[in-house]
């Protein structure tokens, strides 16, 4: 099943590689409208390698995703989730 999805494939390799904790990588998949939307999950002391500083790898992976989604004629989305335990503050909306 998931060897048909070249995006969620090359998620996978992508985040395992820069990771301590490759076993604990886990992507989901989804489609609906507004295209591919991908899952992951990573170990929590791994977040930091995955966001990077200020934000710039996951930028970067999401660069490499939109790629690969438009040589598959695809919108692919990342979504990083937030592992439990967390120490990060709630994030708060910007006042208007």
């Amino acid at each position: 099943m998931a060897a048909d999805y070249n995006d969620q494939v090359f998620l996978e390799y992508l985040v395992k590689s820069l990771v301590d904790h490759p076993d604990d990588v886990k992507v989901d998949r989804k489609v609906d409208e507004m295209g591919v939307l991908l899952t992951l999950r990573v170990n929590a002391l791994d977040m930091g390698q995955v966001v990077g500083r200020q934000g710039a790898t996951a930028k970067a992976i999401r660069s490499l995703l939109r790629i690969v989604g438009i040589k598959n004629n695809a919108r692919v989305n990342l979504k990083i989730e937030e592992p439990e335990g967390s120490t990060r503050p709630p994030r708060r909306e910007p006042a208007m």
